[in-house]
């Protein structure tokens, strides 16, 4: 059976899948619930934004609840709200995956390239948002062990040059990203730079980053993880 298939056999007539689980009130806001097989006791639980289904079966194998967060994709919205709703997917997952098996006290956020981006703004605006006074959250950085990037790209402003060479046009990265105003507020690595923001790093997890050297797609860059060491 060729490789597409038996992907396609699996999540649409596996049972260790719960589809399309609403967890918003916008367009996409779904996630998809990868369960073990064996659930012996609560489960390590990882957060998932974007893609991956090739990766999602090979943790489910291993005991790892994979919570697979949707979003809202331009031009069905822009870069807030698809970091609005990652945020509203992992409150989501922090606040009710112990319903489905998971432990609350292991919950991972991944995030994969667009994914890694929206998943480090999500976590470094909920982040900042505790550090104000008077501000109410569903969720808190305290419940993520710690946060994977993979691929993702973390300065915005040094890659939109990037992006418009390889046909990912200024114009339609500056309407994703809100405007030329708006790229630094959107990329992580100039956040945890600014001073103001020294509190708000230190309540971050652990970050780890994977990329490789020869990804053409976005270059591979530790400033992001980097700083916020220096800033902790």
């Amino acid at each position: 059976m060729p490789g597409f298939v038996q992907i396609g056999y699996y999540y649409f007539f596996s049972r260790q899948v719960r589809r399309s689980i609403v967890y918003g009130e916008q367009p996409r806001n779904r996630l998809d619930l990868y369960l073990p097989t064996n659930m012996n006791g609560l489960q390590p639980v990882v957060a998932f934004v974007t893609g991956g289904a090739w990766i999602i079966g090979r943790l489910a194998e291993r005991g790892v609840i994979v919570a697979c967060i949707d979003y809202r994709n331009f031009p069905q919205g822009t870069i807030s709200d698809m970091v609005e709703d990652a945020s509203q997917g992992i409150s989501f997952v922090c606040n009710n995956i112990t319903s489905y098996g998971g432990d609350a006290n292991r919950i991972y956020l991944v995030g994969q390239s667009a994914g890694a981006h929206i998943a480090a703004c999500a976590l470094l605006n909920q982040a900042i948002k505790e550090c104000g006074e008077g501000e109410s959250s569903s969720w808190s950085v305290s419940q993520i062990k710690a946060y994977f990037g993979i691929s993702g790209g973390y300065n915005i402003v040094n890659l939109v040059d990037h992006f418009h060479a390889r046909g990912l046009y200024r114009s339609i990265i500056l309407s994703i990203m809100e405007g030329e105003q708006s790229l630094r507020r959107f990329s992580p690595e100039v956040v945890v730079r600014d001073p103001s923001a020294r509190h708000a790093v230190s309540l971050l997890p652990h970050i780890v980053l994977f990329h490789g050297t020869s990804d053409c797609s976005i270059p591979s860059s530790a400033r992001f993880v980097c700083l916020g060491k220096q800033s902790k």
